[in-house]
């Protein structure tokens, strides 16, 4: 299944993909014409699913359609109507896909939605947009350093918990990153101590472990203290 972005394509291209046998998955756009259609649709026609997704937006509504047409696409499309996913107006999802659940075919769709958010969370913390180099092999390095970061960060805020499970890098490095501390070096153990804040309550509650062995490091113990 081809999972893609309303504005990179078209309901032409749309019907070629179907004519080849290619599922697809994309957002319709919103017409005054289709607007008027979905204020006109009654409470009855919506059903409530639930998606496998933490948050307040676990269990929207949806009015799931067949044979609906396009301009410029051969055939119908199956429709799905989405509300309380936590946009204003609701979401109008399109495919040639007639048989899988909608609960699957949203959480699909939103997979891809994650991904651009979290593509705009490197531009925006880690500056990918802004690379710049006369050598290609710097310009590959940088973009797997953000990569990396990015990666780093997710893992960090998954291990915070709490309401940090969805913030961005920026919030992480202002809080928890951009701490201040001191670094004491022993014989066989590194110890990390970290100084007192006020996010450092977090920090102590978080499933993060005090003492890790670094293999690299010639099995080196790094030690955490958080004051």
């Amino acid at each position: 299944m081809v999972v893609l972005d309303q504005k990179v394509t078209t309901h032409t291209v749309l019907s070629e993909l179907n004519t080849r046998g290619v599922k697809f998955l994309t957002l319709r756009m919103r017409s005054a014409t289709l607007t008027r259609q979905i204020a006109a649709i009654g409470d009855r026609e919506y059903t409530t699913i639930t998606l496998d997704r933490a948050g307040t937006h676990a269990r929207p509504r949806i009015c799931d359609r067949n044979g609906v047409t396009l301009t410029g696409y051969t055939g119908t499309v199956r429709q799905l109507i989405v509300v309380n996913l936590g946009h204003d107006a609701p979401t109008v999802i399109i495919t040639n896909d007639h048989e899988t659940p909608p609960a699957t075919l949203v959480a699909r769709y939103a997979r891809r939605m994650t991904i651009e958010q979290r593509l705009a969370e490197i531009i925006r913390a880690f500056h990918l947009d802004a690379l710049s180099s006369t050598v290609n092999l710097n310009i590959d390095f940088d973009i797997v350093l953000c990569v990396l970061a990015q990666a780093l960060t997710a893992a960090f805020r998954l291990r915070l918990g709490g309401g940090y499970t969805t913030v961005t890098p920026d919030v992480l490095q202002r809080r928890f990153l951009q701490t201040p501390g001191e670094i004491i070096h022993g014989d066989d153990m590194t110890t990390v101590r970290v100084d007192r804040r006020a996010y450092s309550p977090v920090l102590r509650n978080a499933e993060l472990p005090n003492n890790i062995k670094i293999p690299w490091w010639n099995n080196r113990e790094l030690h955490y203290e958080f004051t």
